[in-house]
């Protein structure tokens, strides 16, 4: 169950990369107009709505890549117990935090290319993030409560 997770991420990942990939080439100086979302080349050297951007490079890469391997030791320790759904949701996370960490390692910045017009310019990886950490607090609502073990009672 864990490798399947992991492959999860990691398609995750490679899509949100690959479309990162495309658009730089495509959308250099363009934009495609689509309705609500417009594909619209930007990049970001911040985290989210440009948090950090005037932070050292090196800073941002770091606290990014802790996060993110908290966020791969959660997915490995709940993977054998957890429901699917708790596992497809940190699966999404992990794949969206590597993909953006990839993305930002190689030059200090994420590359955007989903534009609303009202609110900032963002990737793929960052609505993997979103939906992902929506579902993990919708999901631990639905957990039942851990129960106490009889040593717990007892003392």
């Amino acid at each position: 169950r864990r490798i399947v997770l992991l492959i999860v991420a990691a398609v995750f990942a490679g899509v949100d990369l690959g479309l990162k990939a495309w658009a730089t080439t495509a959308l250099d100086g363009r934009t495609i107009e689509g309705g609500p979302v417009d594909l619209q080349l930007a990049f970001n050297p911040g985290v989210a709505f440009s948090v950090g951007a005037n932070a050292p490079g090196w800073t941002v890469l770091a606290v990014t890549g802790l996060i993110t391997a908290g966020v791969a030791v959660a997915l490995w320790r709940t993977a054998p117990a957890g429901r699917r759904l708790w596992g497809i949701a940190l699966a999404a996370i992990l794949g969206g935090a590597v993909a953006n960490l990839i993305d930002r390692a190689a030059d200090g910045q994420v590359t955007d290319y989903l534009h609303t017009g009202w609110w900032p310019t963002f990737n793929l990886a960052d609505t993997f993030i979103v939906l992902g950490g929506l579902a993990v607090v919708a999901l631990s609502f639905r957990e039942p409560a851990a129960k106490e073990s009889a040593t717990d009672e007892q003392g």
